[in-house]
């Protein structure tokens, strides 16, 4: 049975636990990193509802039809890995668990009819910290047999003795257990030597042997770190935060729960539906400085252009819309150095993000973006290309002047002529102040363009489509500036401005 269909039963925070726990081998990391961070959001965090949905009794469909539905705690219908991690989870944080929330889980657990050798070890083990059955040894029967036939090929034909002592007795301490066995493996490494001869398998047992050494050593390095994450619980989990200082600044809480989850989001291939949309709710609860720093905990500007456009519809679905502060930090976060770093023409999914918050976002797009591009002196003809396609399909009347009113402050390139013509094409409402500005630029740049075509065809639009805003000034400024040109159009830009005649 798919255990991703039981994710639906678990509130937001128990699910993105139950996700970490779900992702293999190293789900108890994953789970313990997710619930620090929980913690650090929401000192009160609790993992009582995880626990409790846990327990909760299930439906189960039978695997063949002869069978018959069954009813079991919903924990008993995940995989054995789950349930591996799960114990070693609750393990680690046992000191924050209620202990009648950690039986009563165990209590689930037993219910199901084939478990693994490691979860029913983990509950006995579980069972023995919380004093309950602690007479129940943590091997089965069937490894206890297996172990005894093992040292006693160690001791010899006849003696028990070495690994045998540590099974003999089924009430023997862990403690005891591991200082036995260490002892006694030095010894039987001593009589390695003698029982070759007598045994054919003496190096095979040699080798495991060695293997056995290592696994209690392993086991010591495992119990210490478990007893550095059992203080560390104790001690308040949300205090080992003090290293990651842009967590500390998101507030409210559910702000760090949400980065988590649009994570989540962004790394799956598959569509959104709308509750997962819904995490994104969270960028109108933040102020501006929350949302810089959720940006950046989220990597958006390293994001994979195939996910923009999927991002963008869900920021773009959010109803009230967002702030001018908020839409401008994630546009300029989101797109502007996949635009400066620009070598070709932009794909379809950048351009399509681009366009999509280009027409709701007009002008924090054009402060956060447009302004930027312009400013930088490594602006190329892929970047002007792509202006010129927000110039035309979204920017209106006002917002073409506003970027044209920005060009007045920059020094002039071949990529920055072509957005300047296509600002003149769109036809901005200029008034007298600000044609004035633009021919004082035409004047004071045009030198650098003597021999330029594309500056002498955006001199030819000036001067056919704006020909009733050239005043007698104007005209005689821009006599001088035609004066220069070296191109084959300068013979037709002449003829132009001699056909204005209205001063």
């Amino acid at each position: 049975m798919n255990a991703g269909m039981f994710l639906s039963r678990f509130d937001g925070q128990s699910r993105l636990l139950v996700r970490s726990l779900l992702s293999g081998p190293s789900g108890v990391h994953r789970a313990l990193d997710v619930f620090r961070r929980q913690r650090r959001a929401n000192a009160g965090m609790s993992l009582s509802n995880l626990m409790e949905t846990l327990c909760r009794d299930e439906i189960s469909c039978p695997e063949t039809d002869g069978q018959h539905l069954t009813v079991k705690p919903l924990v008993c219908l995940f995989p054995a890995l789950f349930k591996q991690n799960l114990l070693s989870f609750m393990y680690l944080v046992h000191s924050v668990l209620p202990r009648t929330t950690v039986l009563r889980v165990l209590k689930c657990l037993s219910q199901d009819h084939h478990p693994s050798p490691w979860v029913t070890a983990l509950i006995k083990q579980l069972e023995r910290n919380l004093r309950a059955h602690n007479e129940e040894p943590l091997y089965t029967p069937l490894c206890s047999h297996r172990l005894r036939e093992l040292s006693q090929r160690f001791a010899g034909f006849s003696e028990t003795g070495g690994w045998a002592k540590c099974f003999s007795s089924q009430t023997v301490q862990s403690e005891t257990q591991s200082a036995s066995c260490l002892s006694e493996l030095g010894t039987q490494r001593k009589r390695k030597s003698s029982f070759i001869t007598l045994d054919s398998d003496g190096e095979e047992t040699g080798q495991q042997c060695k293997r056995m050494k290592t696994n209690v050593c392993s086991g010591e390095r495992v119990d210490a770190e478990e007893q550095s994450t059992n203080e560390e619980m104790s001690g308040g989990l949300e205090d080992d935060a003090a290293a990651e200082a842009p967590a500390k600044e998101l507030q409210p809480p559910i702000a760090f729960v949400a980065v988590l989850q649009i994570k989540e989001l962004l790394e799956c291939q598959t569509e959104w539906d709308q509750s997962s949309m819904d995490v994104f709710k969270v960028l109108n609860d933040c102020d501006p400085a929350q949302v810089e720093v959720l940006c950046t905990m989220l990597g958006l500007p390293d994001l994979p252009e195939q996910t923009l456009p999927k991002l963008c519809s869900s920021v773009l679905a959010l109803s009230p819309d967002l702030s001018y502060s908020t839409a401008a930090t994630i546009i300029k976060s989101l797109l502007l150095q996949k635009v400066l770093s620009l070598s070709e023409p932009a794909s379809r999914c950048l351009v399509t993000t681009m366009t999509s918050f280009c027409s709701r976002y007009t002008r924090p797009m054009c402060h956060a973006l447009i302004r930027p591009v312009l400013e930088d002196k490594n602006i190329g003809n892929s970047q002007a290309e792509l202006l010129n396609r927000l110039i035309e399909g979204c920017l209106d009347s006002h917002y073409s002047l506003l970027v044209l009113q920005m060009t007045f402050k920059i020094a002039w390139s071949e990529a920055v002529l072509s957005i300047i013509h296509s600002l003149l094409d769109s036809k901005p409402d200029l008034n007298e102040e600000l044609f004035t500005q633009f021919t004082e630029q035409l004047v004071s740049q045009g030198p650098q363009f003597t021999k330029s075509v594309k500056f002498s065809k955006m001199m030819l639009t000036v001067l056919t489509k704006y020909s009733s805003h050239v005043t007698a000034a104007h005209k005689h400024s821009l006599s001088g500036c035609l004066m220069l040109n070296e191109t084959f159009l300068k013979k037709s830009l002449q003829a132009a401005l001699k056909r204005i005649t209205h001063t």
